[in-house]
C-alpha cells in the first residue's frame, strides 16, 4: 500500500458493498460507503473541491478566513481541508446538528456559531443568511456558499459519478440520493446524462422538505414542517440545483429514516448516519416496487459515529417516540429507564460520593436512586452532593448514605398524571412505586416528552 502525504489524498475512491440481508425485492442493491472518506462523509469531496478551486482562481490563500453555513457534514469536510491547508474557518450551524459533529468541528479548530433550526430562508437567524452576513461583515472573509457554488456539483460530475460507473462496470439501472445543497444530485445528473443516460435518478427526501412535492407534482410549496434528519431536505430550490433528470422522489419520515439506518447496522454491519437511513429507505421502496431485476445503488452518506447520542441511543429514540414502548395505561408509561429492566442508574448507600458524582457525569443524570439490594432507601441529587462537599472536598470520600435524602416523594403507579405536578413543582423527581416496590423515576423532562408524544 502507498504511503500518503496527507489525509486529503484519501478523499474519494470509497468502496461499494452489495447488500445481502435486506429485502430488496427483485433488485440487487449496492451501498457506496462515503462514510469511509477521512472526514467521515461524502462532503469531504466538495470541501476539497470548493477550496482548491478557489485557490486556483486566486480567490483565497492560506491564512484567510472562510465562512459557510452548514446543516450537515459540509462543515466537517471544510474543516478538514481548512485545517490541512492553513485557513481560519467560521461555520454557522442550526441547533439540530448532533453534538458529535459540533465537538468534531471544534476539535479541528473551526469556530462554530449556533443558530435556530426552526426558521426559513429570509429570516436573519437562518443559518445560510447568517453565514452570508458574517462573511460580509468580516474583513477579507471568503463566503464558500455551497448552495450557489458551481465547484460543489463539479466534485461529483467529474469525481464521484465517473468513480461509481467505473466501479459498477457501467452497469447501473438506478441511483438513489438525497438533496441538501443539491451538489450531489446535480453533479451526478450531469455525469450520467453523458456517460450513462439510461440510469434512473431517484430522490430521497425527508417529510417536511419541499423537494418531493416539486419532483412528483411540479409544485413549489411552503415548508410544511421541520425534520430531524440532518444534511438533506430543503425549504427552497438551491441555485445550483438541476432536477430535470430526476425521475421520482420518495418522502421518508424521520422515524422510518432512523429505524432503517439501525436496520442497516443490524443486518449488514454498516454504521450509517441519519440521511443514510433516508436514502436507504427510499432505495428499498424503489427496489420492492420493481417487477424485474435492476442494479440499484445508494450512498452511505456519512458514518453513524456522529449520531451515537441520537438515533443509536435507545433512550433518545424512546423520548422522541421513534421506538415503541409497552403501554400499561398508568405511570409506567412515563418512566424512561425502568428499574425492573436494570435501566435505572443507581448507587448503593455504601458507595462513595465520588462514585455517585462520576455516574451522574457519565450517564448525564442529575439524581440517583439509592438502592440497598432491591429496596429504595434514598435519593441523591446534584445539590445534595454539592452541599455536602462544599468547603471540604475530602467529603467526596464519604458514603452516599451521609448525603442522601431519606424522606421520599413516592407516587403510586396507579395515580393519575396530575399527582406528579406537586412533586415536580417542588423541584423534586417523582419516585414511582407499586405496593412499595420501586419502579423508576419520573422527571420534568419525562413528563414533557410524554405530553409531546401524545400530539405526534
Amino acid at each position: 500500500m502507498a504511503i500518503h502525504q496527507s489525509v486529503l489524498e484519501l478523499v474519494g475512491d470509497t468502496p461499494i458493498v452489495q447488500a445481502r440481508n435486506l429485502d430488496t425485492g427483485p433488485c440487487t442493491l449496492f451501498l457506496k460507503l462515503e462514510s469511509q472518506n477521512p472526514g467521515g462523509s461524502i462532503k469531504d469531496r466538495i470541501g476539497l473541491s470548493m477550496i482548491e478551486a478557489a485557490e486556483k482562481r486566486g480567490d483565497i490563500r492560506p491564512g484567510d478566513t472562510l465562512v459557510e453555513g452548514t446543516a450537515g457534514n459540509t462543515g466537517i469536510g471544510l474543516a478538514l481541508v481548512a485545517q490541512q491547508k492553513g485557513y481560519k474557518l467560521i461555520l454557522v450551524v442550526p441547533d439540530k446538528m448532533s453534538r458529535e459533529k459540533i465537538f468534531n468541528l471544534k476539535a479541528m479548530g473551526a469556530e462554530v456559531v449556533l443558530t435556530r433550526s426552526d426558521v426559513a430562508k429570509g429570516h436573519p437567524d437562518y443559518y445560510q443568511d447568517m453565514a452570508e452576513r458574517i462573511a460580509r461583515e468580516t474583513p477579507g472573509a471568503y463566503f464558500i456558499n455551497q448552495f450557489g457554488n458551481p465547484d460543489n456539483p463539479a466534485a461529483h460530475e467529474f469525481g464521484t459519478g465517473p468513480e461509481i460507473l467505473r466501479q459498477m462496470d457501467g452497469k447501473l439501472d438506478a441511483i438513489v440520493f438525497g438533496c441538501g445543497s443539491s451538489g450531489t444530485m446535480t453533479g451526478l445528473s450531469r455525469c450520467f446524462a453523458k456517460q450513462s443516460p439510461h440510469t434512473e435518478l431517484i430522490l430521497a427526501d425527508p417529510v417536511g422538505s419541499i423537494l418531493e412535492d416539486y419532483i412528483n407534482r411540479g409544485e413549489v410549496v411552503e415548508k410544511s414542517a421541520s425534520w430531524m434528519v440532518e444534511g438533506i431536505g430543503e425549504d427552497f430550490l438551491p441555485p445550483i440545483s438541476d432536477f430535470t433528470r430526476v425521475k421520482k422522489a420518495y418522502a421518508i419520515s424521520d422515524r422510518e429514516s432512523f429505524l432503517t439506518a439501525r436496520e442497516l447496522l443490524a443486518k449488514e454491519g454498516i454504521l450509517g448516519g441519519s440521511s443514510t437511513g433516508t436514502l436507504l429507505a427510499a432505495a428499498l421502496r424503489y427496489c420492492r416496487e420493481q417487477t424485474e431485476p435492476k442494479r440499484v445503488l445508494t450512498l452511505v452518506c456519512d458514518t453513524g459515529n456522529k449520531y451515537l447520542s441520537k438515533m443509536y441511543n435507545d433512550y433518545w429514540m424512546l423520548d422522541n417516540g421513534f421506538l415503541e414502548r409497552p403501554q400499561h395505561g398508568d405511570l409506567r408509561d412515563l418512566i424512561l429507564r425502568p428499574f425492573a429492566q436494570r435501566d435505572t442508574v443507581v448507587v448503593a448507600p455504601g458507595d462513595l460520593l465520588v462514585t455517585a458524582y462520576q455516574r451522574m457525569k457519565l450517564y448525564d443524570v442529575s439524581q440517583l436512586p439509592v438502592m440497598d439490594g432491591d429496596e429504595l432507601v434514598g435519593i441523591l441529587d446534584e445539590s445534595d452532593v454539592l452541599m455536602h462537599v462544599y468547603g471540604n472536598e475530602a467529603r467526596f470520600k464519604d458514603p452516599v448514605s451521609t448525603a442522601m435524602v431519606s424522606k421520599l416523594d413516592r407516587v403510586d403507579v396507579k395515580q393519575p398524571i396530575e399527582a406528579l405536578l406537586p412533586v415536580l413543582d417542588r423541584g423534586h423527581v417523582a419516585i414511582v412505586t407499586d405496593g412499595g416496590r420501586f419502579l423508576g423515576l419520573i422527571t420534568r423532562i419525562d413528563l414533557l416528552n410524554y405530553l409531546r408524544r401524545r400530539v405526534q
